[in-house]
């Protein structure tokens, strides 16, 4: 409880002045600042649970910017528009338009105390393209999300879908109450060939190819902390959470 309030402190001074009686931080220095908590690690690690674990516990958005692209596509915005040419086009859509849509969303009221950015940046380039754009106020924080190969193997290659509803399954931690059959609409459960082994195997190395010189950037360059998601969430949680409020603790 009391971490949680802390946490409600960093983001909400003026509501934690009533449960806190020594503030970690001064009110000042805060009103100026913007925390980034950027989530790295492979497919399969947690990022996805814990940005939205943090975004609860922390009250900050959680953005993807996968779900940007698909967002600004639906809503029809010029920078979707342009997005949509290149992806009909069959082509990657640049890193200067996904950085675009990231920082009009970041411009936005509800990231004025920070958020958390959820699988971004994935290469070297869009590190230091996404840096380059920062302002002096801004502080990032990078979390290595960090589990073995063969973990995230067994872990995603065991989750199955519905057919129909797209209602998630896991064989091993939420399994369906009858075998193969979704508990909802009762249609079959089927496996997705993102969740094959052996695109499992590509992924990762492109992964690795990708991210070992992003992990060396933001060990030199940037704060870096490996967290070790071979424990439950809760703990993974509590570790993060830890980190963030030592590192208040020294830059207060």
């Amino acid at each position: 409880m009391l971490l949680r309030k802390l946490f409600l402190f960093i983001f909400t001074p003026v509501f934690a002045m009533s449960v806190l009686a020594t503030p970690t931080i001064e009110l000042k220095e805060l009103k100026k600042q913007t925390l980034v908590v950027i989530l790295l690690g492979p497919p399969g690690a947690g990022k996805g649970t814990q940005a939205k674990m943090l975004q609860r516990t922390l009250d900050v958005p959680h953005i993807s910017t996968g779900d940007l692209l698909r967002s600004n596509i639906k809503e029809g915005t010029s920078l979707g528009f342009k997005a949509k040419g290149f992806m009909d086009s069959g082509k990657l859509v640049p890193d200067d338009l996904i950085l675009d849509m990231l920082f009009s969303r970041v411009a936005e009221k509800d990231c004025t105390s920070g958020y958390i950015l959820d699988g971004f940046p994935r290469t070297l380039d869009q590190a230091k393209a996404y840096h380059a754009r920062l302002n002096e106020n801004t502080k990032t924080i990078a979390l290595n999300l960090e589990l073995q190969d063969q973990v995230i193997i067994k872990r995603l290659s065991s989750r199955i879908v519905c057919s129909k509803c797209s209602a998630p399954f896991h064989l091993q931690y939420s399994p369906s109450k009858k075998e193969g059959i979704c508990d909802h609409c009762h249609s079959p459960l089927i496996q997705r060939n993102d969740d094959k082994e052996d695109v499992i195997k590509k992924r990762l190395t492109v992964y690795h190819a990708q991210t070992a010189p992003l992990i060396t950037y933001y060990s030199k360059n940037q704060r870096l902390k490996d967290v070790s998601c071979n424990q439950s969430i809760e703990q993974v949680l509590d570790e993060i959470l830890e980190y963030l409020k030592s590192i208040y603790s020294k830059d207060s």
